[in-house]
């Protein structure tokens, strides 16, 4: 299974948020480069980064990731705020192997659409955020009273073939993942699943495995040292 470090950007510094409250968070590096060479040199196949400014529509971090983007050696992704073509692009244009979109995909799914079309389903990322099966959007702020499950199937119908899938209950809490929820999630999704929101330990990337889950992102687990992420490389 891929275990892909989060570098989530904040103010300009790699931070972990408390359930996604921009105001509960905890820095655990000043400069988000150094976080990302950190686990970089950890053996990382893969990094996901999030501009939690972006998400929230209080700023942007793309200098930061420019940075990023010029000196490591492994493939990123970018998510936070991705709501346009022209976003998608300038990111993907900066060094991003493939986008994370979220709010656009829920809410505007002909922009949506037009931007799976233009740069291809192996670019495009979808993350459903959820209150268990419930979607959240615009950074985890507002409700949609949609399930997560039937938006998943729609998303393979319209041609994505990787999904995220976050657990905001949980996200950033180490409570664990609540791997009955994800179970359903994997029903609902044939193609290629990443899970997060919660990862506490290896116990709970050792149930993602069981489930059949392809990937898992994780922050404060790595961060903390409760999970070490060269036994997953």
């Amino acid at each position: 299974m891929l275990v892909i470090p989060a570098v989530d950007i904040q103010q300009g510094r790699a931070v972990r948020l408390f359930e996604g409250k921009p105001e509960l968070e905890t820095v655990y590096f000043e400069d988000p480069l150094e976080a990302a060479l950190h686990w970089q040199a950890q053996g990382a196949r893969l990094l996901h980064l999030v501009d939690l400014d972006a998400a929230t529509g209080r700023g942007e971090n793309r200098a930061a990731i420019r940075r990023i983007a010029e000196r490591l050696g492994v493939p990123f992704e970018v998510g936070g705020g991705v709501r346009s073509l022209g976003a998608a692009q300038e990111l993907l244009e900066l060094g991003a192997e493939r986008v994370v979109v979220g709010t656009v995909a829920v809410k505007q799914p002909e922009v949506f659409m037009a931007m799976l079309e233009a740069l291809g389903p192996e670019r495009v990322v979808v993350s459903l955020d959820a209150r268990g099966l419930e979607v959240v959007v615009s950074g985890w702020a507002e409700g949609t009273a949609q399930d997560v499950r039937e938006l998943a199937r729609r998303m393979h119908q319209s041609g994505v073939r990787a999904l995220i899938y976050t657990d905001v209950r949980r996200d950033g809490t180490l409570q664990g993942l609540d791997l009955e929820t994800i179970a359903r999630v994997r029903e609902a999704w044939p193609a290629f699943l990443i899970a997060g929101g919660g990862i506490a330990s290896d116990a709970d990337l050792e149930g993602l495995q069981r489930l059949g889950v392809e990937g898992a992102i994780t922050g404060k687990a790595l961060y903390e040292g409760r999970i070490d992420l060269s036994r997953w490389v």
